[in-house]
């Protein structure tokens, strides 16, 4: 694989243990800002609502730019996001800085997954969206436990400033090792625009948000969900986290792989692996060593869900892909805010920690509804090429100018 790849994992390292840092701090964050736990969550949903917001504007915004260009932009937005959380005196200046880091996120996976797919031959798209994604997966491996580990030792401020260096790192690594190459020829905000007017784009998009939405709904609150339900000690979480990312790690090298062999069939695996163990983390929430081994397994199938996801909307809008990419990010963040804001309502009415999986995996029957509504649109598109070719063949043949001799299937008349 083309060492640039590495440079956009280490990007994606940096963007990645922003977006679920928050999940391992929210007991601290609550106490330092003097608000609920479930208030706190909504820096979750803040910061989703910001890459769905912010990933297709930048990304029209950056049309006429090299994606080199557009990628080395985008990580100076995230640093400057994170050097404003760090530095939040309030609640709401902290959810500001979220918000500007992940305004940068969703259009930077958006940009970063073409020029991944772009540094390969086509068979190896779905392995080099992987390998990007892998940087997303191992934020959560060392990350997230880091961070979450920093953050109770020497408080949440300090994770947000170890954040701030990895995006300088990050950025550095952009520049260094993203080739530069000129602007496609023919790119243009119109041309980005017209893919969602083809009838597939949509439909993919919606199969991101309702396949992906277990996962948020599931570990937002997995922090008192281990302590409250599970009878975890604090200092147990960073440990439980990793081994989650661990999961994620091999679940996104896994979706790869299955997606190079077969998109649809690796979304119905993923999603319906998601779906099936959101109910087994809720009913394993009190019996530690069973939800060890479901929180792990659930990382492996979460993260699977990536490179079929979204190498199914590249392929839906090969034309004009930069647009759609980004699109699908902003999915995936509506999948992570419709998860996490569910997830608190089901808290806040008083149902409990565990409750929430309950959700996801509902969301994971409607994912896995919305692909097999997928798949009867792309056979009966199927069909109706293969109608519309016959069709054809038969004007060609009728018309006399096909061979007088043999027929379309090359045996003599009689």
């Amino acid at each position: 694989m083309p060492v640039a790849l590495l440079a956009l994992a280490i990007s994606a390292f940096g963007i990645g243990t922003t977006e679920f840092i928050i999940n391992g701090l929210l007991p601290e964050l609550a106490a330092d800002f003097n608000v609920s736990v479930p208030a706190a969550g909504l820096l979750v949903s803040g910061y989703a609502a910001g890459v769905v917001i912010g990933a297709p504007l930048l990304t029209i915004a950056g049309t006429r730019l090299r994606r080199k260009t557009m990628l080395l932009a985008l990580m100076v937005l995230f640093l400057a996001g994170n050097l404003l959380s760090a530095l939040a005196p309030t609640y709401g200046v902290l959810m500001a800085g979220r918000i500007v880091a992940a305004f940068s996120h969703g259009a930077f996976f958006g940009v970063g997954a073409v020029v991944a797919a772009d540094l390969v031959e086509p068979a190896k798209r779905a392995r080099a969206l992987s390998v990007m994604f892998s940087g997303l997966s191992l934020a959560n491996v060392l990350g997230v436990p880091a961070g979450t580990a920093i953050g109770q030792a020497f408080g949440w401020r300090a994770t947000f400033w170890a954040v701030v260096a990895v995006a300088a790192v990050g950025l550095a690594g952009v520049g260094a090792l993203v080739p530069s190459h000129p602007r496609p020829q023919g790119q243009s905000l119109l041309r980005e625009l017209s893919v969602f007017r083809q009838g597939g784009v949509w439909p993919a998009l919606a199969m991101t948000v309702f396949g992906f939405a277990p996962v948020f709904t599931v570990i937002t609150f997995i922090a008192p969900m281990m302590t409250d339900v599970g009878g975890f000690s604090p200092g147990a979480v960073p440990t439980v986290m990793g081994l989650l990312g661990i999961g994620l790690v091999a679940g996104n090298l896994l979706g790869g792989r299955l997606a190079d062999r077969a998109v649809l069939p690796a979304v119905y695996v993923s999603v319906g692996a998601l779906t099936v163990l959101s109910a087994i983390v809720a009913v394993a929430a009190g019996n530690q060593p069973a939800f060890i081994a479901a929180i792990v397994l659930f990382g492996v199938a979460a993260f699977a869900t990536i490179p079929p996801l979204q190498t199914w909307v590249l392929d839906s809008a090969s034309q004009a892909p930069s647009l759609a990419s980004a699109a699908n990010i902003g999915a995936f963040n509506l999948a992570n805010a419709l998860g996490s804001l569910l997830a608190g309502l089901t808290v806040e009415a008083g149902y409990g920690y565990a409750a929430p999986a309950w959700i996801g995996m509902a969301l994971g029957l409607a994912g896995l509804a919305v692909t097999g509504l997928v798949t009867l649109r792309v056979r009966r598109q199927a069909l109706r090429a293969d109608a519309d070719d016959q069709k054809s063949a038969r004007s060609f043949t009728s018309s006399g100018l096909a061979d007088p001799v043999t027929s379309d299937t090359g045996t003599a008349r009689r």
